[in-house]
Order: structure tokens, then sequence, then C-alpha cells
């Protein structure tokens, strides 16, 4: 049999040490009935225990894994390096704070498999939103504007929850927002999306490393950057082999 996991789990985490070892035991019920499976942990430079946490829980668990940045890249470059050291085709993604419930899981993999191959992404989208009302109204904003110029057919591109083929991912164009585009760019491949509904979670432990103008200013840069690549692929080629 081979060792090759089916699922990676790839969590992009900074300084989320009491938030560890309780995500890591739901993944670990959530997933071990389905097969093989491994979580890559990648740890954005943190400062607190995230690390001590992540070697702690390894000894007994060969299937979790930590790859470290020496110092916060941002989570769509936390979210690339996971993937590149992801060792299965399938991969989901997650936030670490706890507020993406693990038992979700199966049903995206099994959502991406009954989609077929011209499936390039299952998109969770979060029920019950339990952030600030700030946030949740923020959230509305940006989904809007968003909509409007990407046509993305997507109600919370935001959610970090997500499925999809390892060298699909690979192959689209890389940039430091990349987590929070990837609908309209699974779109602009031609590709076709599912989607799953998510119930929200509190943060566990912790506060948020993520702020309103981190999101704002450079979300609108992004925005625009995405939208002129979509402008720029006018078409996608469909390609078959002429008959001799």
């Amino acid at each position: 049999m081979s060792d090759t996991p089916g699922v990676s789990v790839v969590i992009p985490v900074r300084n989320e040490a009491g938030n560890i070892e309780p995500l890591v035991t739901e993944i670990e019920r959530a997933l071990t009935p389905t097969g093989r499976f491994e979580i890559v942990y990648v740890n954005d430079g943190s400062t607190d225990g995230t690390a001590r946490e992540l070697a702690r829980l390894s000894v007994t668990r060969p299937w979790l894994r930590e790859i470290q940045h020496a110092q916060s890249c941002g989570q769509s470059a936390a979210v690339r390096t996971g993937v590149r050291a992801a060792r299965a085709p399938v991969i989901i993604t997650l936030d670490g704070d706890g507020q993406n419930d693990p038992s979700f899981m199966p049903a995206f993999v099994s959502k991406l498999a009954e989609a077929g191959p011209r499936c390039g992404l299952v998109q969770g989208q979060r029920v019950g939103r339990k952030d600030t009302g700030f946030k949740r109204f923020q959230s509305r904003i940006a989904n809007r504007v968003r909509s409007s110029v990407l046509n993305d057919g997507t109600r919370d591109t935001g959610c970090g929850f997500k499925c999809f083929p390892r060298e699909v991912y690979l192959s689209l164009p890389y940039f430091d927002a990349l987590h929070r585009f990837m609908p309209a760019l699974i779109r602009r491949e031609g590709l076709e999306m599912a989607y799953v509904d998510v119930i929200d979670r509190p943060r566990l432990t912790g506060v948020s490393n993520y702020g309103f103008f981190d999101r704002l200013w450079v979300g609108i840069v992004d925005l625009m950057g995405v939208r002129w690549l979509i402008k720029r692929r006018k078409r996608v080629p469909v390609a078959t082999e002429a008959s001799r």
C-alpha cells in the first residue's frame, strides 16, 4: 500500500498556540475514517508557543508536519508554501483559529470527486458568521464590490475553507492575496466550481492577526490586478487530438 496521503490539509498560522491541539484533534477525528491524510501547518513567523505545540503533537502523529517561515510573509504566501510541500493530490485549506469546523472536510472531498475533472475548486461558504458586527459589515461590502467587478459567482470568497487539486492551484498566477481571489482565477482558467455551506464558529482562543486596513487598501489594488488578468485572457483554448 502506498504511503502517499490522499488528502493534505494545509493550515497557515501565526501566533495560534492555543488553537493547535483542539484543531488537530478535530481534523484527526474527521479524516481518519476516510483514509490516509496529512496536516501541513505553515508557521508564518509566530512568536508565541506555536512551534512548541506543533513539535509536541508531532511526536505521536507522524502525519503532522510543520513548515516554518523565519518571518511573517502573509496568508497567501503561507498557503503556497504549504501546498508546494504537500504530498497529496488533493488539498484542503482552512484557517488556524478554529472557526472552520473540520467535520465538513469529508463533504469537501466528496464534492470535488463528484464534480469531476473539470472542477478546479470547492469553495466553502459560511453560514451564521460569528465575527463582530463591524467585521461582518466590512465582509459584506467587500464581497459585493468583488462580485460586481469580477463576477466570480461566489458570495463568500474570503472563507478559508477550500478544497482543490494541488496541480490546479500551482498552475494559477501567484500574488500576495491569491487565496481571496481563487474563484475568479479558477473561472479564468475555464474550470468549474462547487460549493459547500459550512457553519461558522467563534474563534477558539486568541485574536485575529488580520486588520481592516490591511484588507481594504491592499484588496482594492489586488482586485484591479485580478480584473486585469481576467481581461487579458479572452479565450480559453480547448484542444483535442486530431484523428488519423
